[in-house]
């Protein structure tokens, strides 16, 4: 034997005596070792969490497994948080050496995890502190690695899953307040890479009986798992209809993992996922159930140092409606978040068709003709919010109509009745055509009028197509700073479509349905842009019952509109977002407060720059606003008389 052999067989050799000493020496004292290490847990929890750890009996079984029996941790003066009769876990021996731990079996008995919350007190609170502890300076965070963080976490969560378990009777119990919800394991059991559960739910509104099963192989990262029901009927989401007023539910969901790897730096997740008739009812989003028969989505996941992202190789699918979204966070320069949608050419009609029932009510039953492609480009820098790129375009071919839904846009065409809703309640009925002697054609309307609607509400209007792309950047960016809706960017074709087609409640369906046949009216030549602003000048609310134009300037001024001076325009135009609140512009004179005459004055100036109004029109805006019809009985006046308007200064007035 060469001497270079003999070297590394004196090494090999002692490295082996070298382990054999060392699992001599753990093996005399593991029990000692156990004990250590419960007692430096059960230390830390008393004293960083106030509280207490007990378990009765702790001692190896076999090689590199753990039993427990009689596991509590109890908060102090609190409900227990968890409980385990009997507990037994191993470790697979082999990764220990490259410093990886793989739970190999994992066997739970008789074990309860509850969440208990009684007022503003909860039972798990001293573990929802935040660390003290800094994560790192600033410029370490800036240096984090998302693919090397996703990786990790994935990798350590799936090691923690063994390849051989059986849990029976582990119940998760959660009790906000009286909302009370109990999921209990009955079995859960993974044996040869399957996965069988016999799951009970118990809610104060509903109990059930649930499964889920499948092909689960957490060593070799893939699943393939279906979550159905046990029971005849849907699957019902425990809990949230008790706290959020949200009830959902769905006959299935169906996930499965394909691939889950790590190279060049770049983490990538690919699986599809679906789900079927999944049903949302909330009085945010619709008056109704919202139903989604069929969706899916065939997703690609990548990750790498300064980005988390779907790629566009990804396919959602909303029953047949296929689409291609791309959605990223960059962090390597700025914070930029990301959106693209590609919905490929397709039917009209299968889009109509598509849509999710009670979403779209007023779309149910339409027929059209036609195809159509849609493209989205959203992009918003954390950093630099003016910077919002919004891109939203539509190619229509050969987009027909032939049989409208409960929204028939072509009515506002003739004559029409009218009833706007307030609280789910219709109003009195206004029929928009001549045998209303307060019906008023456009030309009827004093130019001042709708010179100053115009201006106050949209004055693109003539121009555009029922949207304005850069109203609804800055909405986006408004609402996005503010971090709420805060601003809309609605133009009076939306306004129209909201009045005279859909109800007045501020939910996702109406918002949605008001978009979409906003689009419709305005991009199929339905109604001509001067019978769209005649229709909305005659009813839409101008007061309290007060509907129209027409019955607005008998109600303030007892004069026709075609006979309204400019500043009772401006006053009309000014009180068109809040009609019912108009008395409070004036004073306890009856005169509009100082910041309506600033308003004013600002709103003239607006037109003069802009060439609506020249300095002839201006002649007579020193005369105020005097309030003379019906709406006067809503002032609160008690200082001068009604009639005393000569006795008032009027150079204050002046502009």
């Amino acid at each position: 034997m060469s001497k270079r052999k003999k070297i590394i067989v004196r090494i090999f050799l002692g490295f082996l005596i070298l382990l054999g000493l060392g699992m001599i020496l753990f093996f005399s004292f593991r029990e000692s070792l156990l004990q250590e290490a419960i007692a430096k847990v059960t230390s830390k929890l008393e004293r960083e969490y106030d509280a207490k750890l007990t378990i009765k009996t702790a001692e190896f079984d076999g090689l590199t497994g753990v039993l427990l029996t009689e596991i509590a941790l109890v908060p102090k003066n609190a409900d227990t948080l968890f409980s385990i009769q009997k507990l037994s876990a191993s470790v697979r021996f082999l990764p220990l050496f490259t410093g990886e731990m793989q739970l190999g079996t994992l066997f739970v008995e008789n074990g309860l995890v509850q969440l208990i919350k009684r007022g503003e007190q909860k039972n798990f609170g001293a573990f929802l502190k935040k660390d003290t502890i800094s994560a790192g300076t600033s410029e370490e965070k800036s240096k984090r690695n998302y693919a090397d963080l996703a990786y990790k976490i994935i990798s350590t969560a799936l090691n923690l899953v063994p390849t051989d378990m059986d849990i029976k009777n582990l119940v998760f119990k959660l009790d906000d307040n009286g909302k009370k919800a109990s999921i209990n394991l009955q079995q859960l059991r993974l044996a040869d890479k399957q996965l069988a559960t016999s799951i009970t739910v118990q809610t104060n509104t509903f109990s059930q009986r649930w499964k889920i099963a499948g092909f689960a192989d957490p060593r070799n990262q893939k699943a393939d798992i279906a979550f159905t029901n046990r029971d005849t009927g849907a699957i019902k989401v425990p809990y949230f209809d008790e706290r959020f007023n949200l009830k959902s539910s769905f006959d299935s969901i169906r996930v499965k993992i394909d691939n889950i790897s790590k190279s060049g730096g770049t983490l990538n997740i690919d699986g599809t996922s679906s789900i079927a008739n999944l049903i949302v009812n909330h009085p945010k989003i619709a008056s109704k159930d919202v139903l989604f028969k069929k969706a899916g989505f065939d997703f690609h996941f990548v990750i790498d140092e300064n980005n988390i992202g779907i790629d566009s190789s990804s396919t959602a699918e909303l029953n047949k409606i296929k689409f291609h979204p791309y959605v990223n966070l960059d962090t390597e320069t700025d914070t930029i978040y990301s959106l693209k949608v590609a919905i490929p050419k397709m039917k009209t009609q299968d889009f109509i068709e598509s849509l999710p029932t009670g979403l779209f009510t007023h779309f149910e039953g339409m027929q059209t003709e036609g195809e159509f492609d849609y493209h989205l480009d959203f992009e918003f820098n954390k950093n630099n919010p003016n910077a919002l790129v919004f891109e939203s375009k539509i190619n229509k071919k050969d987009f027909k109509i032939t049989t409208y839904g409960d929204a028939d846009l072509n009515k506002i065409n003739g004559p029409f009745t009218y009833r706007a809703i307030e609280n789910d309640t219709p109003q009195r009925a206004v029929f928009v055509g001549e045998s209303n002697p307060n019906y008023t054609p456009l030309s009827e309307i004093s130019p001042y009028l709708r010179k100053s609607v115009l201006t106050t509400e949209d004055p693109s209007f003539f121009s555009h197509r029922g949207f304005i792309n850069e109203a609804f950047k800055q909405s986006i960016i408004k609402n996005i700073k503010t971090k709420q809706f805060s601003r809309g960017g609605s133009t009076i074709s939306m306004q129209l479509v909201k009045n005279v087609f859909l109800t007045r409640e501020k939910t996702l369906s109406r918002k949605l349905e008001e978009i979409l046949l906003v689009y419709i009216l305005e991009n199929n030549r339905i109604v001509s842009k001067e019978r769209m602003l005649e229709v909305y000048f005659n009813v839409i609310e101008w007061g309290p019952n007060i509907y129209g134009i027409g019955e607005a300037s008998q109600f303030y001024f007892q004069k026709h509109p075609s006979q309204l001076s400019l500043n009772e325009c401006l006053f009309l135009a000014s009180i068109v977002p809040s009609p019912k609140r108009f008395m409070w512009k004036f004073d306890n004179t009856g005169n509009l407060r100082n910041q309506g005459v600033v308003q004013q004055k600002y709103l003239t100036n607006l037109m003069l720059r802009r060439g609506v109004l020249t300095s002839v029109d201006t002649i007579f805006k020193s005369f105020p606003v005097h309030v003379s019809g019906r709406a006067r009985s809503f002032l609160r006046i008690t200082e001068i008389d009604s009639t005393a308007v000569d006795s008032l200064d009027l150079e204050e007035f002046t502009f």
